[in-house]
């Protein structure tokens, strides 16, 4: 019995398109993916009130201190999985502020009541106009940002003990040993 050869092309360039794809996805750590704002000026802030909590502004990212800005949702598991990593983060000090994208008002204020509010200052980004700006591709989202307001970092994805440590913290104190 002969085959004809072009019969045998279509799955062999599925094949190989398959696995040009599958290397390309392990190959990066999608976490790690750049920002075309990394070693600029935050973008403006213009943020709606969430309830009666402290309304987070411009001003708060040039007070001389290193501040992370921290994109969530109620609506995002990942997001809950990083609330404690979060929380621990504030209780050490550091200034946190969150943007509440495309969210619920009731609900975000339940996901705050449930676990925690670690934010120095919150707003809300119903339209994600902000998140725009900042180049939010998906939540949660983590920027660190210096005391004159430049982003350092973005990280994408949700904050573990690990990602501290070995990207977030690195960054942080270099940008505070400047500060001093």
């Amino acid at each position: 019995m002969k085959i004809n050869p072009l019969l045998l092309l279509p799955p062999v360039l599925l094949a190989g398109f398959v696995a040009f794809v599958a290397v390309g996805n392990f190959r990066e750590d999608r976490n790690d993916l750049p920002s075309a704002r990394a070693g600029h000026q935050a973008p403006a802030v213009a943020l709606a009130p969430l309830e009666e909590l402290p309304l987070f502004t411009d001003d708060m990212l040039r007070t001389g201190e290193v501040t992370l800005v921290n994109f969530w949702a109620s609506w995002c598991p990942p997001c809950r999985a990083e609330a404690p990593v979060v929380e621990a983060l504030a209780h050490e000090g550091l200034t946190v502020l969150g943007v509440n994208y495309r969210d619920e008002p009731d609900r975000a204020m339940d996901f705050l009541d449930e676990l925690g509010n670690p934010y120095a200052a919150i707003g809300a980004d119903p339209r994600a106009r902000m998140g725009l700006d900042w180049g939010v591709v998906g939540l949660p989202e983590t920027f660190v940002v210096d005391g004159e307001g430049n982003i350092l970092m973005r990280h994408a994805g949700p904050l573990t003990e690990e990602v501290v440590e070995q990207r977030l913290r690195p960054v942080i104190e270099r940008a505070q040993g400047r500060a001093s």
